[in-house]
């Protein structure tokens, strides 16, 4: 595992592919993002986060966000915020 843990998931919608995510730091839109737990493991880019159902392209620790996702999730997988120096 690399990279800043950045939140957890607390919820998943697999009928959407959308994860409900608390964040403990900043995510932003083109960030590639970890998403590990017990049966997770996969790396992504961040296409498009939204609070409450309004689309934003930044969000801070303490938010709860939509994140799309690629594949399924579950609750408490961590999610962790990828730096350039970490592939």
């Amino acid at each position: 595992m690399s990279g800043n843990r950045i939140g957890q998931v607390v919820h998943y919608y697999n009928h959407i592919n959308v994860a409900v995510i608390m964040l403990t730091d900043t995510i932003r839109v083109g960030d590639t993002v970890h998403i590990l737990g017990h049966s997770t493991d996969f790396r992504q880019e961040v296409t498009s986060l939204q609070i409450e159902h309004q689309p934003v392209n930044e969000a801070g620790p303490g938010q709860e966000i939509a994140l799309k996702v690629i594949q399924r999730v579950h609750p408490h997988d961590g999610i962790y915020k990828l730096s350039d120096e970490n592939p």
